[in-house]
């Protein structure tokens, strides 16, 4: 699988990669985590509810579940193409789910990052192109069929040189068709006349762009995932059980 396209459409949003190397979590100074905090305590939501179930489109442009006003707050920027972030999704959100999320310890915030590029984009606004209930369903499912959906042989050198006068929507949605992200979306509900308004909808194109660019100017994302816990960014840390002695040492776990 290679993105030779990528770089040529939309270079503003190239600036990572996908994975990174080992480390522990530090702030922006390198001073290191904050000592271990004490067990933070179980929160109940409202009657007849559970705090997976509640999910909520933050300003930052991501998706939050959980309680809102949990201790610790987990933040991911992730990309649906990166294989390190899709392994995440399987390992580490589903033990959250049941765990510290559900206890209403903690919450996790989703924020889609294009780490490859105009790749991403077409995946990025097929999976925001459902009501916040339905966003962590979908991009669980995505991930679940990243390899399925990205094997396939590089697109055709003559397609690719077309798609370089083409504008954003048009390179996103050519490149949705072509990897089967429309389909997917469909076979799970998404009307197709949906689905292709959102992958031109100009403003959400904007939008990915904006968030791209806080995430770069005020965490320095320099990769696919990159965990932010309380504020504080987990340097280098892109694997579960990685992560897992930071939320333990921040009381969720």
């Amino acid at each position: 699988m290679k993105f030779r396209i990528a770089c040529a459409i939309l270079p503003a949003l190239l600036i990572a990669a996908c994975g990174s190397k080992s480390g522990t979590a530090a702030d922006g100074n390198g001073n290191g985590v904050a000592p271990a905090a004490a067990p933070v305590a179980a929160v109940k939501p409202v009657a007849g509810q559970s705090w997976v179930d509640i999910v909520s489109r933050t300003p930052e442009g991501g998706y939050r579940m959980g309680n809102p006003d949990a201790a610790v707050k987990l933040v991911e920027y992730g990309s649906r193409s990166c294989p390190h972030c899709a392994a995440f999704d399987a390992e580490g959100v589903s033990v959250l789910k049941a765990g510290p999320i559900a206890a209403g310890k903690l919450s996790y915030e989703f924020r889609d990052y294009p780490v490859h590029g105009a790749l991403d984009m077409g995946p990025i606004l097929l999976g925001q192109c459902v009501e916040p209930a339905t966003f962590f369903p979908m991009l669980e499912q995505m991930f679940a069929a990243q390899q399925q959906l990205l094997n396939k042989p590089e697109m055709p050198r003559d397609q690719q040189a077309a798609l370089q006068t083409r504008s954003p929507s048009q390179v996103a949605t050519a490149l949705a068709e072509y990897y089967g992200f429309l389909d997917f979306v469909k076979q799970r509900g998404v009307p197709e006349a949906k689905a292709r308004a959102c992958l031109a909808d100009p403003k959400a194109i904007e939008a990915i762009a904006k968030s791209t660019e806080t995430a770069n100017d005020e965490y320095k994302v320099a990769g696919t995932p990159t965990f932010i816990v309380n504020g504080t960014v987990a340097q280098d840390v892109a694997e579960w059980e990685k992560l897992k002695p930071i939320l333990q040492g921040a009381g969720a776990l």
